[in-house]
């Protein structure tokens, strides 16, 4: 069965949006159609009539009653629709007062407009009773010349219209969220995948290329770093063939040229022979370290602090002061053979510029974390970089005396950064230097 292609990330989107939008607007029309509207808030006569001389109403409705206060003027417009004006009147009644020093305002919206019509008659004191609700105020002037105002007090809760209105927006977020969570991990889940097959990549430069179906946008991106990645190890492989190619070449002249200086004075053949053999064997080991960068490389899950006990019991057994001081079982993915000679690098540079090594492993900040200690003078603050350069002697730490050609340190970065990690060199302050190295911890099996 042949798969569809996905669509763009924009299609995707603007889906999601627009899907969203109409669940709510239908969400919204299903409530207002079918459920009842909330009763509004109705008083009488005999509530007005009880705010206006207690100062409030002890019959509340929904949590919301009537208080009276004492104002300059009245509060708002005069509204003359028919029910006010009944209202008006019957009030009046009630309270013996003129008709005139009554008035009744209520807020009405402006897409309203008040009837206007002529009042039909009523008589005050009947048994039809009028009503008030909303927002409303009623005035009655007082024989000092103030008003006594009377309106609903208002209240700290919710109206029942907001709760309508909350609870539209609440049926509308249940039904859209399966649907929003389902768009944003179909749109998320390539982009994921694509992240944690570059991840692999950096901790195994070798890894093949990445095969994630997906959006064309995420699709593009794919086949733009395989392409990527394809023309850097091109470039890497060229580079390397080419130095390992100048090493090969160079031992020819320097073999002519050892059989010359036979010829040459004693005093002068034997600082010759020093440098021909220096050349010889920095030669050699340049042409083991391209050997070692381009071979083929099988990665597995292991433990890197069973590697460090034995290359440190390894230098033990030839009379080496190393050991190791805390060990933690930590898994890394790696190159076996790679890591054991990172690993002996180290111990072999703390034996060789000091007189022992003391080794370390434990995890950091989702890091494997390898640590091998030594006692000798250090290396200055501002050294400590070149010292990873190849072929680098610092003069206050190395020598002729010592040995070594100077890929010890530049073998370490290499294979470290190859795993996606990376070395630092730290002086302690108890004395010494202290090799540091990172080493992403070991994934578990995922399918991207």
């Amino acid at each position: 069965m042949r798969r569809l292609p996905e669509l763009p990330l924009f299609l995707q989107a603007l889906g999601l949006v627009v899907a969203t939008l109409a669940a709510a607007v239908l969400t919204s029309i299903v409530v207002a159609f079918y459920l009842p509207p909330p009763p509004p808030d109705v008083y009488s006569v005999a509530d007005v009539m009880q705010a206006f001389r207690t100062g409030h109403s002890t019959s509340a409705r929904d949590g919301q009653r009537l208080v009276a206060v004492n104002a300059a003027r009245p509060l708002g417009l005069q509204s003359e629709g028919r029910f006010r004006q009944e209202f008006r009147l019957e009030l009046a009644h009630a309270l013996n007062a003129d008709p005139e020093e009554v008035q009744v305002h209520q807020d009405m919206p402006r897409f309203i407009t008040p009837r206007t019509a002529p009042v039909r008659e009523h008589r005050p004191g009947s048994r039809e009773q009028p009503l008030l609700f909303g927002d409303f105020s009623v005035s009655v002037l007082q024989s000092d010349g103030h008003w006594r105002v009377i309106q609903p007090e208002p209240g700290f809760g919710l109206t029942p219209w907001q709760e309508r209105i909350l609870l539209i927006l609440g049926i509308a977020v249940l039904l859209v969220s399966p649907l929003a969570w389902w768009f944003a991990r179909r749109i998320a889940a390539p982009i994921s995948a694509f992240a944690t097959a570059a991840e692999r990549l950096g901790r195994d430069p070798s890894a093949p290329p990445i095969d994630i179906r997906g959006s064309a946008e995420v699709t593009a991106a794919v086949k733009a770093f395989n392409e990527m990645q394809e023309r850097l190890g091109r470039y890497v492989e060229s580079r390397t063939s080419t130095i390992a190619a100048i090493a090969h070449d160079l031992r020819t002249p320097l073999t002519r040229v050892r059989f010359r200086i036979e010829q040459a004075p004693e005093e002068l053949r034997a600082k010759l022979a020093q440098d021909i053999d220096e050349m010889d064997a920095m030669i050699g080991a340049t042409l083991s370290f391209v050997k070692d960068g381009t071979r083929p490389r099988e990665r597995t899950r292991l433990e890197i602090s069973s590697l460090v006990e034995a290359v440190m019991d390894e230098a033990a057994e030839t009379g080496a002061d190393a050991a190791v001081d805390h060990v933690d079982r930590v898994v890394v993915d790696g190159d076996p053979v790679a890591l054991k000679r990172l690993v002996t690098n180290l111990v072999d540079n703390a034996l060789k510029f000091g007189s022992q090594a003391r080794g370390r492993v434990f995890t950091e900040g989702g890091m494997a974390v390898v640590e091998v200690d030594d006692n000798g003078p250090g290396v200055p603050e501002n050294q400590i970089e070149r010292a990873f350069e190849p072929f680098q002697r610092l003069e206050s730490s190395r020598s002729r005396d010592t040995g070594g050609i100077g890929l010890g340190l530049a073998v370490v970065r290499a294979i470290a950064r190859g795993h996606g990690g990376d070395v630092l060199l730290q002086n302690r302050k108890e004395g010494g230097l202290r090799a540091r190295v990172l080493l992403p911890l070991g994934l578990a099996p995922t399918r991207a």
